[in-house]
């Protein structure tokens, strides 16, 4: 029996992939039900990893039935929103686009009755010898792990058994939004943001946009600023914080302006933290980690890849290595360590060419493949 702590995409794909193979897995997760929460926005798949994994868990075909065709289309805008580079979404990318939360439920779907163990908030784990984990939930009850997997995310309650990292703040945050039924209520907007993606960028600051279903425009407001700056605004007080933090881009375009000011759900604030790059861990017997928990990298549109990636090579490792799980933790982590140092290394340098000094020159430089 594996046990696994997270029931996000990359902890869900190592729970499928172990089925595939017949080899049962409990998962556990803090949140009380597949619906407790909206499950972020769209994703690109990436035919080198996500995809990949996607195939070692049997699950191609329901994928292809997510993809929303037209949004892999990017525009990329000055602060007036004159149109810097427009790429049409002509069929032929290998990035396709689907929303989290679907993708979620097709993972969820595949899996037996009764595989994730909803409601249960993980507060500790601790060795108690021979490779087995006590693992401490929020309601006082106990568990006891021999093969323990963390796919628990940036603030991972399995790591310290393995690790003294920790993440670290970027100095940049990013604040959400939302616009509803855009295409009528939001016309100007909808039509700047385009059939897909759009980014607006100056050195510290940018507007991030996708379009969803159902013509949602979903925002990530980017401002390279520290905590204290945030903490300084209310966020209870919805329309005080959207508006102070539209001040931050006095001048620029109305239309994209108005993903903030016009927003139609509580501002929600996103700070970007980041494990040290080639972060890793000596051998320690039953127990590892996967996507965030592992790796946490500035978005770059790599993280649920890797999560993904990593827990299909690590259910693809225990099933190769029947009875021996010491090997397949070894075999797995060999690959997990230099991919994590490389896809870190590359995050931060598109983190920085599109927030950097540079901008927009920088990521302009990045999505013609300069």
């Amino acid at each position: 029996m594996v046990t696994i702590i997270g029931a996000g995409l990359g902890g869900l794909t190592l729970a499928r992939v172990l089925h595939v193979h017949g080899i049962p897995a409990t998962v556990y997760e803090a949140e009380a039900s597949p619906t407790a929460r909206t499950q972020g926005g769209m994703l690109d798949i990436h035919e080198h990893n996500g995809q990949v994994a996607l195939r070692a868990a049997g699950l191609m075909e329901e994928f292809r039935g997510l993809v929303l065709e037209g949004r892999e289309a990017t525009r990329i805008l000055s602060r007036d929103g004159t149109v810097l580079l427009d790429q049409p979404d002509d069929g032929t990318g290998g990035r396709p686009e689907v929303q989290r939360g679907e993708l979620r439920r097709t993972l969820l779907d595949a899996l037996p009755a009764g595989t994730v163990r909803w409601g249960h908030k993980v507060t500790g784990v601790r060795a108690i010898g021979d490779g087995r984990y006590e693992i401490a939930f929020a309601d006082g009850s106990t568990d006891v792990a021999s093969l323990l997997v963390g796919a628990d995310g940036a603030w991972s309650r399995v790591r310290p058994v393995l690790s003294g990292g920790t993440p670290a703040y970027t100095g940049l945050s990013f604040v959400e939004t939302y616009l509803f039924d855009a295409d009528v209520r939001h016309p100007a907007t909808a039509k700047t943001v385009g059939g897909g993606s759009m980014l607006a960028v100056e050195p510290g600051k940018g507007i991030q946009a996708h379009r969803e279903t159902g013509a949602t425009l979903h925002t990530y407001v980017a401002l390279s600023k520290p905590r204290e700056w945030f903490a300084a605004i209310d966020f209870t007080d919805s329309a005080a914080a959207a508006a102070r933090i539209a001040r931050e881009f006095e001048g620029w375009a109305p239309e994209l302006t108005a993903l903030i000011t016009d927003c139609e759900t509580p501002p929600v604030l996103r700070p970007i933290n980041a494990l040290p790059i080639g972060h890793r861990w000596d051998r320690v017997p039953g127990v590892t980690l996967l996507g965030d928990a592992a790796h946490l990298s500035p978005p770059n549109g790599e993280g649920a890849n890797l999560a993904m990636l990593d827990g299909a090579e690590l259910g693809e490792a225990i099933a190769a290595h029947p009875g021996d799980p010491e090997a397949a933790l070894a075999a797995y982590e060999r690959d997990l360590f230099p991919r994590g140092h490389d896809e870190g290394t590359e995050a931060w340098r598109d983190f920085e060419l599109i927030f950097g000094d540079s901008a927009p020159d920088g990521v302009l430089s990045l999505f013609r493949g300069e």
